[in-house]
């Protein structure tokens, strides 16, 4: 008799198989559902995107051109350093015949494919400016050229902004848009556009300060000074022995003969000898310096501080970083102590909004404008384009914006595609859902950079790996001498920061 037979002639279903069956196929759907929604749990990391730049590089003492993705558009064939004015555009400055003892020497500019430019001119240089430490910058907007031994400016596009009929044209230390001009044994000077602030009949033309907006001190053939604005307006006429750099509250510090004065934009006196030194003007008060004591006075005269602190700087809103005992703090016009005198240096981020006050172990306190310390350790980076500030923490960064306000990294730098993350003391990358695509391997590494590109080091050694995690430099650099760690493929930053280039030399 047979087993399992049901009276209409089906066969009896077995429930476990069909179960089981069930079972499998939901586990089939939830994985591919998985799948579908988060395809990053195998993580396929994309190419950053990065806004082509060119770059100076330097192998086997020769100079040439990489892009922002390391690649070669100069080759490295010329003797002496390339000047690249603007990274944004393919106008590189090169020297040739260069005799050291003469001083003298070629200079032209070529494109992104070996052509000579702007060849109407027997010599084309960039407009090389120092900043007040010292760094070295270009100007982005004028060439400077030269033809039958005078000189005249370009721009980019080769068009004449003023024509080669003066004996000189240097750039005014410090100073952006602004550039001084010899003819006929005369100086004036012209803007960044050609147009002239001051016609040729100075004996010299400096800035008040390193704002071109201050205005300019001009010197008579008498030696006389007197300022020129940057609207053409005669501020002060040349009358004074001596104008100092300063500027504030619309008043300035002159010497008229041997009378120390305070004047305003009219040249009327508001104060005359009362005091031997001034530092700075703010809000009608001024910093004043005797026999290296520093104290503050009002622009009548009045005592507003005494005379008592090794050092004093503004600050802001009645405030002033000083310096006594040999330690920073901050005090009111009052003299009370709103910060102590623990620091070893305060400064002041006016345009960001923070202040930095320096322990004596290298470490910041970082504090508001309400002398709160909102976060403290290494100060890595300000980042004025990005709006953030970096600080390293027991060996991990954090990111800030300029209230000091915590942010994520993958906020701050939206543009990355692998992100430091940091397990076990060692450090790998994973990506924007936190996927780890990088393992943790490396004793120490920095964030990918603007490039695309992030150091690893591993056995007290330097490498390097690309957007999407691979290694394109195996850790063979010692970094010695670096003070910045960064990558552009196969090439990594110099020592010399100032000269800003990229080698592939193991210094």
């Amino acid at each position: 008799m047979g087993r399992g037979k049901r009276y209409d002639g089906e066969r009896k279903l077995n429930v476990k198989k069909v179960v089981a069956t069930v079972l499998a196929l939901a586990v089939i759907v939830m994985i591919i559902v998985l799948m579908i929604n988060f395809p990053n749990l195998k993580s396929k990391v994309e190419t950053k995107n990065v806004t082509n730049s060119y770059l100076v590089v330097s192998t086997n003492d020769k100079w040439g051109v990489i892009n922002s993705k390391g690649e070669i558009i100069i080759n490295p064939e010329y003797d002496q350093m390339i000047v690249i004015p603007d990274p944004t555009k393919a106008i590189f400055i090169c020297q040739e015949d260069v005799n050291l003892e003469g001083n003298t020497y070629k200079s032209f500019a070529i494109d992104d494919h070996s052509n000579r430019l702007f060849s109407l001119y027997d010599n084309v240089e960039a407009m090389q400016n120092v900043d007040s430490n010292g760094n070295v910058f270009y100007d982005t907007s004028v060439l400077k050229v030269e033809k039958n031994g005078q000189y005249g400016l370009i721009n980019f596009s080769g068009k004449e902004l003023l024509s080669p009929e003066y004996t000189s044209i240097t750039p005014l230390r410090n100073v952006t848009k602004s550039f001084v001009t010899e003819k006929d044994g005369k100086k004036g000077l012209v803007d960044n556009s050609g147009s002239i602030i001051i016609e040729n009949e100075y004996a010299d033309i400096i800035a008040l300060t390193d704002k071109y907006e201050d205005g300019y001190i001009v010197k008579n053939d008498s030696g006389k000074y007197g300022l020129v604005n940057y609207s053409r307006k005669q501020m002060l006429d040349c009358k004074y022995t001596e104008i100092m750099h300063i500027y504030g509250s619309k008043m300035y510090i002159v010497k008229e003969e041997n009378d120390i004065e305070l004047v305003d934009a009219e040249g009327l006196i508001k104060l005359k000898n009362g005091f031997s030194e001034a530092v700075s003007i703010d809000n009608s008060n001024i910093i004043v310096k005797t026999n290296d004591n520093y104290g503050v006075i009002s622009s009548s005269g009045e005592n507003v501080i005494p005379q008592e602190y090794q050092d004093l700087k503004y600050l802001f809103e009645g405030n002033y970083i000083a310096k006594k005992d040999g330690k920073y703090g901050i005090i009111d016009t009052t003299g009370k102590v709103v910060v102590d005198y623990t620091y070893s240096n305060i400064s002041f981020s006016s345009k960001e909004g923070f202040i930095e006050a320096e322990k004596e172990n290298g470490e910041m306190d970082l504090l508001d404008e309400t002398f709160t310390i909102k976060t403290s350790g290494i100060l890595s980076e300000i980042n004025t384009n990005l709006g953030y500030i970096k600080v390293r923490k027991n060996g991990e960064y954090k990111y800030y914006n300029f209230k000091l306000e915590e942010k994520n990294v993958k906020d701050v730098l939206s543009s990355n595609t692998l992100f430091l993350s940091k397990n076990n003391n060692k450090y790998g990358f994973v990506d924007k859902n936190g996927i780890v695509v990088v393992d943790y391997i490396y004793d120490d590494a920095t964030e990918q950079n603007d490039y695309g590109f992030a150091a690893i080091k591993k056995d007290g050694k330097w490498g390097a790996i690309d957007a999407v995690g691979k290694v394109i430099v195996e850790p063979t650099y010692s970094f010695n001498q670096n003070t910045v760690i960064s990558f552009i493929n196969k090439w990594h930053l110099a020592p010399d920061l100032n000269a800003n280039y990229y080698t592939d030399v193991n210094e």
